[in-house]
């Protein structure tokens, strides 16, 4: 009974540091990141990439208190990683969209309001982006039409930026 009680209260203390530490690292972030003139998109995508470490460290902390071996945390790390390898390579699925996401976020010119012309032989199309997510950009285009783009398919077709928009 004594055990468990110390196992709560662990478990209690890592999540209120944990509440603590993500509105610290949020305001923190978004201080540093206003002054680096980043736009709000690119903000808020960085404070969940951080809150997504921040979660998993959490996570493997309440593990080890409640008492999962380092050989049983260690092999769900490794799973995680090995999809995460898959997705660099896999051009379909949806993990390959989340990395194309990241890669788009950090290497590529586009960003929320430009407006940009997809290069395909058999459908090119033309319009603004109006969100740039996880695993699509969204484009409006002239006649209202709101077309979804996955982000791998992106970095696999010709784009050119028609009308670049000014730095917020």
């Amino acid at each position: 009974m004594q055990i468990d009680n110390l196992r709560i209260l662990e478990t209690i203390a890592v999540i209120v540091l944990y509440i603590v530490l993500f509105f610290i690292t949020k305001t923190i972030i978004n201080t540093a990141l206003k002054n680096a003139h980043l736009q709000r998109t690119r903000r808020k995508i960085i404070i969940k990439a951080v809150h997504l470490f921040t979660s998993l460290a959490a996570l493997t902390l309440i593990a080890g208190i409640w008492g999962l071996k380092q050989n049983e945390i260690a092999l769900f790390a490794s799973t995680v990683f090995t999809a995460l390898g898959i997705a660099f390579f896999a051009q379909w699925s949806l993990l390959s969209n989340i990395t194309s996401s990241i890669i788009l976020f950090f290497n590529h010119p586009l960003k929320l309001g430009d407006t940009i012309k997809v290069l395909d032989k058999d459908y090119p199309f033309e319009g603004e982006i109006t969100e740039l997510s996880y695993f699509f950009i969204h484009l409006k285009t002239q006649t209202g039409e709101i077309i979804t783009i996955p982000n791998s398919l992106v970095l696999q077709k010709s784009i050119s930026v028609v009308v670049k928009r000014e730095n917020e």
